[in-house]
């Protein structure tokens, strides 16, 4: 399996799980699956459509009632199969997220056990589900609380981590009662397509989990559906208006975890050097294709200009190329159209905005040359109104940006509309908290770059990048709604 040759002997077969049914193609339109490391095709898929997602809900209503009724217990074994199963099956689901969207091998092993985890965390609700009683006011009654799903979730998850995504929304999901037809992205369906055929194996009934590896046309359709009781998306901002225009149709809850912009604050008696490593994370995690990357990096003016020949020291080291290669550390972009336009916000970064160009900036040529490859990019002294410094660039780019005062530092973190992570660096547990509680950002991490997002915890943004929360207890009541009964206990014969 060398440079430039994957192995697609490991690709699923079934872009559609509808019901009992696997499907090798669907009645949408074809579409060429292209391999970010080398431009290549990987393979050609026929795509599901609106008559599919038809389809899909319908065997997702049908399979509700019995879902639903089903003990917690056998719900929790159920998901506790599917971890078992993901993790015999987890060198090839592995493979899997490098052949869809060029994630490194040294991280995807990750990805792989983070969703094992939400499996047996979620798991651990389904028979733990339980309601309250309230007391009631003027006279006798019994009231009480109950928590109930929604019926069938509709998930549309994104192509830039589909498993990790995927499993976030459909734990839960599933935990709490719900059934799902799950949107697998065009541009990375294998995991979530892999992930549908192991629901069957697991032993989940027909109808309980659906997948339609589709486009826009089929996200749309899900939206609209009538029989889709909950939308879960999690992707652009732009995307996200569109399902909240259709959607507002009928009122249908949507669940939003969207883009960020998010800030890394250095202040000058952090770490430096592990500050500098944790900073570069932004542009190297998914060769910066992540929504909760730090990408702009807020530093103490008294240690910026040390701060950047580290961070232009340490990229030196970053090996950019194979990304089945295990000594590679970041890996392709998703496409060239994503790596053209990328390049097109460098280009008025520098020459329209006045950035200063520290490292990167120029596409990979010789043996990346047919691949979709930008070195780690770093921009020094950028303006905090440029595009690139209140815009999603999702790419490795870093926007650095020096400041005088703790205040000024937390003016910049939260002047953009998007608010879902920040980085705070500093060894002083005073300011640490100060300015944790200052973040208009739904996940804030001190001295950390990314371990904080846990099945346990939740996530979810402020601002423009959504509402809602996955993960945790809070995020499992995503998927439930509430439900209050008072009973009159009152004997009626004593009020004649």
């Amino acid at each position: 399996m060398g440079f430039g040759s994957p192995d697609t002997a490991i690709l699923p077969r079934h872009p559609l799980i509808i019901g009992d049914r696997r499907l090798e193609q669907g009645s949408g339109g074809r579409h060429r699956h292209i391999y970010p490391a080398n431009g290549r095709e990987t393979c050609e898929l026929t795509l599901g459509s609106a008559d599919d997602v038809q389809s899909a809900v319908g065997a997702a209503r049908s399979a509700f009632p019995a879902w639903r009724a089903l003990a917690g217990n056998k719900r929790r074994d159920l998901l506790l199969k599917m971890a078992s199963l993901i993790e015999q099956h987890a060198a090839e689901f592995a493979q899997l997220c490098t052949l869809e969207n060029g994630s490194v091998s040294m991280v995807t092993p990750h990805i792989v056990v983070d969703a094992i985890q939400k499996f047996r965390y979620f798991a651990g609700w389904a028979d733990k589900i339980q309601g309250e009683t309230i007391s009631s006011w003027g006279g006798p009654a019994h009231n009480y609380v109950s928590y109930e799903p929604y019926g069938v979730v509709g998930a549309i998850v994104p192509w830039n981590g589909p498993l990790f995504a995927a499993t976030m929304v459909v734990t839960p999901a599933l935990a709490t009662g719900n059934c799902v037809v799950l949107k697998a992205p065009e541009l990375a369906p294998f995991t979530v397509m892999r992930l549908g055929e192991l629901f069957r194996e697991a032993g989940f009934p027909a109808g309980v989990v659906n997948v339609i590896a589709g486009g826009a046309e089929v996200g749309e359709a899900m939206v609209k559906h009538p029989g889709i009781d909950k939308i879960q998306f999690v992707g652009s901002g732009a995307t996200a208006k569109k399902v909240l225009q259709t959607a507002a149709e009928s009122l249908k809850p949507c669940g939003l975890e969207l883009g960020g912009k998010s800030a890394v604050i250095v202040f000058a008696d952090a770490d430096l050097q592990e500050a500098a490593r944790r900073g570069l994370a932004g542009a190297v995690s998914v060769s910066g294709q992540g929504c909760v990357n730090g990408t702009r990096l807020l530093v103490e003016r008294s240690i910026y200009e040390p701060y950047l020949k580290m961070l232009q020291g340490m990229s030196g080291h970053i090996r950019v190329g194979d990304p089945l290669n295990p000594a590679t550390i970041m890996g392709p972009i998703i496409s060239e159209t994503s790596l053209q336009r990328i390049l097109g916000i460098v280009g008025q970064a520098i020459k329209k905005d006045g950035a200063r160009l520290v490292t990167g900036g120029e596409r990979l040529s010789g043996d990346h040359a047919d691949g979709y490859y930008l070195p780690l990019t770093i921009l020094a002294d950028v303006d905090t109104d440029s595009a690139v410094a209140q815009h999603e660039v999702f790419g490795p780019v870093l926007a650095v940006t020096p400041f005088d005062t703790e205040d000024e530092a937390i003016a910049m973190a939260n002047g953009t509309s998007y608010g879902l992570g920040a980085y705070i660096h500093t060894q002083n547990l005073r300011r640490a908290h100060h300015v944790a509680s200052q973040m208009q950002a739904g996940m804030v991490q001190v001295n950390g770059s990314g371990e904080g997002m846990q099945p346990y915890a939740p996530f979810g943004g402020m601002k423009q990048s959504g509402y809602g929360r996955l993960g945790g207890e809070q995020g499992l009541h995503e998927f439930l709604q509430t439900k209050n009964v008072w009973m009159n206990l009152a004997n009626p014969q004593a009020a004649r």
